[in-house]
């Protein structure tokens, strides 16, 4: 007779995967700047915005948006991302968990 194994949890969470290999800062950091990247793009579209007149209104270069768009690159300056989000008129929530 053999005995049925419980349905459940395997091992470790993927998080803990992550710091094991010591890339779970990183991984978060990409993530982030995703979600970032995508919102910052959906509140473009829904105020009629391209990215010439919002790099305009930012007062910053469009090379220097398209970096701050790319969802690639985690590497975005803090100030950036207000002076963005206040373009849109929108404000930024960051906080520590």
């Amino acid at each position: 007779m053999t005995k049925k194994k419980k349905a459940g949890r395997v091992g470790s969470s993927f998080s803990d995967y992550l710091k094991d290999e010591g890339s779970y800062e990183e991984t978060s950091a990409v993530a982030v700047k995703k979600v970032l990247a995508w919102q910052l793009e959906q509140a473009m579209r829904k105020e009629g915005l391209n990215k010439n007149e919002m790099a305009r209104r930012m007062r910053t270069s469009r090379s220097q948006l398209d970096r701050i768009l790319d969802p690639g690159n985690a590497k975005i300056q803090l100030d950036t991302v207000l002076k963005a989000a206040h373009v849109l008129g929108r404000g930024v929530k960051l906080e520590l968990v």
